[in-house]
C-alpha cells in the first residue's frame, strides 16, 4: 500500500482547531499531518495538542524560520492555508513557488483585481516550476452531498422559472467568529466572507453561470462592519432570473435554495434530523408529490479526500492529471466575482452590474 502523503497546516485559527484538525483526524488513513505554523509559538501550539491526540509527533512551527522549514520540507507535499484572507494569496503563492501543492481557504481572494494577479501569478509558476503545482480552493459546499445530488436531479425539473437563494443568519456575539478583527476589517465584511458559500452552491445546483445582478445594501445592525444585509436580483447565463438575499444576523435562521421549473420544484433547506446537522432535500414533481431526503454535513471531509487524491496522483502521473474541477482556483474566483458585483451595485443604488468572467 502506498505511503500516505505528508501535509501541512499555514494557520492555527478556529476553523483549524474546530474543522481542519478533526476532519483529517477521521482519515487519518489517507493522510499525515507533518506540521502546524501560526505566526506565534503560543497560537501554534495550542493546534499542535489538539492535533497530537490523532497526529502523534506532528511538528510545531512558528515565525519566519518555521514556514521557511516547511517550505523546504520536501518530505510535504501538500499544504492548507487557512489564514486571515487578506493574507492568504499571498501565503499560497509563495509555497506554489516552492512547488508545494496548496489547498487555500475561501474565499479566493478579496477582489477580482486580486483574484487576476494572483492568476497571473500563478500561470506564471506553473510554466516554470516542473510538475504544475495545484493550487485548490477549500469551498466545502461544492463537496456537500446534498448538493451533489441536487446537481442530478435539476435536470428533472424542466426549464427553470425562477431560483430563490435565502440566507438569514446568525452572526451574532455567540458566533465564534463575530469577534474575528480581519473580518471587520475586511472589504465586504461578513457579506463576502459567508456569501462566497452561498453562491457556490447557487451555481453548483443551477449549473450556470451568474450574468448580472442588481443589489441594495444597508447596515442596520451596527454591532457588525457594513454592510450587513444584502437583497439582489440575479440573472443567470441560461436567461432565468432570481433573488439572492443574505441577512449577517437574524434571531431565526433560514437557509434555502429554490429552484422552480416547468416540470417541478427543486428546494435544499439546511436543517437538524435526528440530532444530526445537514440539508434536506425536497424534489416537488408534476404530480404534486414531494420527495425528501437528508443529507448530513461532509463537504469539508470529502474536499480533503479529494485534495489528498489529487496531490498523491499528481505526484505520480504529473502534468498529465487532470484535478478535481470543484475544488479549482478559478471555481472560487467565480465565487467572489459575484459578491463583488452584488456589493459594487449596492454602492451604486442598484445599477445593474456585469458578473467579471473568470
Amino acid at each position: 500500500m502506498a505511503k500516505a502523503p505528508q501535509i501541512a497546516i499555514v494557520g492555527a485559527g478556529i476553523f483549524v482547531k474546530t474543522q481542519y484538525i478533526p476532519r483529517l483526524s477521521e482519515i487519518s488513513d489517507l493522510v499525515h499531518l507533518k506540521a502546524i505554523w501560526s505566526r506565534s509559538e503560543e497560537s501554534a501550539r495550542g493546534a499542535v495538542e489538539i492535533a497530537q491526540k490523532y497526529f502523534p509527533g506532528v511538528e510545531c512551527k512558528w515565525g519566519d524560520k518555521g514556514l521557511d522549514e516547511i517550505i523546504e520540507d520536501n518530505s510535504i507535499l501538500g499544504v492548507a492555508v487557512v489564514l486571515a484572507s487578506q493574507a492568504q494569496v499571498d501565503f499560497s503563492i509563495r509555497l506554489l513557488k516552492a512547488g508545494k501543492h496548496v489547498l487555500q481557504e475561501k474565499p479566493a481572494a478579496a477582489s477580482t483585481s486580486e483574484l487576476e494577479a494572483a492568476l497571473a501569478s500563478y500561470d506564471s509558476i506553473s510554466a516554470q516550476v516542473t510538475g504544475k503545482p495545484i493550487w485548490a480552493v477549500a469551498e466545502n459546499y461544492r463537496f456537500e452531498p446534498a448538493f451533489v445530488e441536487c446537481k442530478k436531479l435539476i435536470a428533472e425539473i424542466g426549464d427553470m422559472m425562477s431560483v430563490q437563494v435565502i440566507i438569514e443568519g446568525s452572526m451574532n456575539s455567540s458566533n465564534p467568529y463575530f469577534s474575528s478583527s480581519w473580518r471587520r476589517n475586511f472589504n465586504g465584511g461578513f457579506i463576502l466572507d459567508m456569501g462566497v458559500h452561498y453562491v457556490a452552491g447557487l451555481r453548483m445546483l443551477v449549473g450556470c453561470e451568474v450574468a448580472s445582478v442588481s443589489a441594495i445594501t444597508s447596515h442596520v445592525d451596527k454591532t457588525l462592519p457594513p454592510p450587513d444585509n444584502i437583497s439582489s436580483v440575479f440573472q443567470l447565463e441560461n436567461g432565468c432570473s432570481g433573488v439572492f438575499v443574505l441577512v449577517v444576523s437574524s434571531n431565526s435562521p433560514k437557509i434555502f435554495w429554490r429552484v422552480v421549473g416547468l416540470k417541478g420544484t427543486l428546494q435544499i433547506e439546511r436543517g437538524k434530523h435526528d440530532g444530526k446537522h445537514g440539508y434536506l432535500v425536497s424534489f416537488y414533481g408534476a404530480d404534486g408529490q414531494s420527495k425528501n431526503s437528508f443529507y448530513t454535513f461532509s463537504g469539508v471531509t470529502e474536499e480533503f479526500k479529494s485534495f489528498i487524491h489529487d496531490i498523491s496522483q499528481a505526484s505520480v502521473k504529473g502534468n498529465g492529471y487532470e484535478t478535481e474541477p470543484r475544488m479549482s482556483f478559478l471555481e472560487g474566483a467565480r465565487d467572489v466575482a459575484v459578491l463583488e458585483a452584488m456589493l459594487e451595485s449596492g454602492t451604486k443604488q442598484g445599477a445593474l452590474v456585469q458578473v467579471k468572467k473568470f
